[in-house]
C-alpha cells in the first residue's frame, strides 16, 4: 500500500505522524511511504532524512492525498489553509485514515468520512488492554504532558524546587500537589520528586496509593462514597455531585500549604470535573501555580482558560493545551511508534479482522457507516 504522511496544518502543531527511523519498518513490509515536503521540519526531521530512509517526497498536500491508500496523521483532519479544502475531502474515496480524530467533537469530519467511505481508525479509541499497550498513543502523550507540566510550573514559580542548605540560610522544598494518578499524574510526581519537591498526590481510586508511594510521594486519602470510579476500559468514570464535593474537601485541606498544583483528571468523552473552585484558589498562597492539563476538556480548575495563563487571586493558572507539541522530537518518535504498531496490527493480513477487539474498537467509520457504537449513539443523539 501507499502510505502518506502529510504536514500538520493545525496552528501550534509541531509533531509529525511518522519519523524517518520508522520508514524502513513499513517499506520492509512492501509498503511505499510518501511524505509531504517539510512535514517533519517543525520536529527537526528534514526531508533528506526521509529520503535517505526510503520515502518519496511529495511537493504538496493535494498530491499526497491523491496518491495515498493510507494516511497517518496527528491532528484530526481540518480545513487546509493553502488548498482551502478540508483535509478529509482530499482523501481518496475508500482510503484508510489513522490518527487522533476526536470523533465526539468532530461531527462534520465524521460525516465527510462517511460520505467518502473512509475506513478511519481513532488513536483515542485503542482499547486499554495489555496487548494494545504498544499502540496506546494517549498514554504516550500523557507521559510527556506530565513531565513537561512540572517544568512549566518550575518556570513560573518564584521559588526553587529543592531543599537547599546554604551559608545564607536554608530554603525549604516546594510543596507540589498532583491531582489524578494516571499516566500524566505519575510522570508529574516522578518529575517533581527529581527536582526536589515535597510531593503529595490525590486520586479517588485507593488502588493507586501503592504507585504513588513507590515514587516517594504521599497519598491523600478521602472518605469514599460507594461509587465506581473506573470504567471497564480503564478510564476514569464520571462521578456524582456528592462524590465531587468529597474530593474537593480532601483537596481543599492541602491547598493552604501548596505551591504547585498539577491537575490531570479527565473523563473520556466528557467534560473534565471541576476539582478546584474559585474559593479554593483563594486558599493558596500568593505566587502559587496551577497547571491544568484538562484545559481542553473544560479544565479541573473553575478559573482555567484553555490556551492562556491567567492570574487570579495572586495564583497563576495555566490552561495547558497540546503540551506534547512543545517537545516535538520525542513526541513524534513516540506517537509514530504507536500509529505504526496499530497499522501493522490492523493490516497484518490482507484484510483487517474487524472481529479483533483492537481493530473493532478503534475503527470509527467504515464503508460509509459509523461502526463504533459509542460514537454512533452520540451522533444520533446530537442529530435529534
Amino acid at each position: 500500500m501507499k502510505i502518506g504522511i502529510p504536514k500538520e496544518v493545525k496552528a501550534g502543531e509541531t509533531r509529525v505522524a511518522l519519523v524517518p527511523a520508522l520508514v524502513s519498518t513499513l517499506t520492509k513490509l512492501n509498503h511505499e511511504v510518501f511524505v509531504e515536503k517539510g512535514c517533519g521540519q517543525a520536529a527537526f526531521f528534514p526531508d533528506e532524512s526521509y529520503r535517505e530512509a526510503g520515502a518519496t517526497i511529495v511537493d504538496n498536500a493535494q498530491e499526497l492525498y491523491r496518491q495515498a491508500d493510507v494516511v497517518f496523521k496527528v491532528q484530526p483532519p481540518m480545513m487546509h489553509p493553502l488548498t482551502k479544502m478540508h483535509e478529509a475531502e482530499m482523501l481518496k474515496d475508500g482510503a484508510t485514515l489513522i490518527g487522533f480524530l476526536a470523533p465526539l467533537q468532530q461531527p462534520e469530519l465524521i460525516k465527510i468520512l462517511q460520505k467518502k467511505k473512509i475506513t478511519a481508525f481513532s488513536m483515542e479509541f485503542v482499547p486499554r488492554i495489555s496487548r494494545a499497550q504498544s499502540m496506546d498513543a494517549l498514554s504516550a502523550m500523557a507521559n510527556i504532558a506530565g513531565y513537561k507540566s512540572v517544568l512549566m510550573a518550575a518556570n513560573l514559580l518564584g521559588k526553587m524546587f529543592p531543599l537547599l542548605m546554604t551559608a545564607a540560610g536554608t530554603i525549604p522544598p516546594v510543596n507540589a500537589l498532583i491531582l489524578g494518578v494516571g499516566v500524566a499524574g505519575l510522570q508529574a510526581i516522578a518529575t517533581a520528586k527529581r527536582l526536589g519537591a515535597r510531593v503529595e498526590a490525590f486520586d479517588p481510586r485507593p488502588a493507586v496509593q501503592e504507585q504513588v508511594q513507590s515514587l516517594g510521594a504521599k497519598f491523600i486519602e478521602m472518605e469514599l462514597p460507594e461509587e465506581d470510579v473506573e470504567t471497564e476500559g480503564g478510564y476514569a468514570k464520571e462521578q456524582s455531585d456528592a462524590f465531587l464535593q468529597k474530593e474537593r474537601e480532601a483537596i481543599a485541606g492541602r491547598l493552604h500549604q501548596t505551591d504547585v498544583v498539577i491537575t490531570t483528571a479527565q473523563i473520556f468523552g466528557k467534560k473534565a470535573p471541576v476539582l478546584i473552585t474559585e474559593e479554593m484558589v483563594q486558599l493558596m498562597s500568593q505566587g502559587s501555580v496551577i497547571i491544568d492539563l484538562a484545559a481542553e476538556q473544560g479544565g479541573n480548575c473553575a478559573l482555567t482558560e484553555a490556551g492562556k495563563t491567567v492570574e487570579r487571586h495572586g495564583v497563576s493558572i495555566v490552561g495547558a493545551v497540546n503540551i506534547p507539541a512543545t517537545v516535538p522530537v520525542h513526541a513524534s518518535q513516540l506517537y509514530s511508534k504507536t500509529v505504526t504498531n496499530l497499522f501493522k496490527h490492523v493490516f497484518k493480513e490482507d484484510q483487517p479482522d474487524f472481529e479483533d477487539e483492537i481493530t473493532k474498537k478503534s475503527c470509527i467509520t467504515r464503508q460509509g457507516e459509523i461502526v463504533n457504537e459509542w460514537v454512533a449513539s452520540v451522533m444520533q443523539e446530537g442529530g435529534k
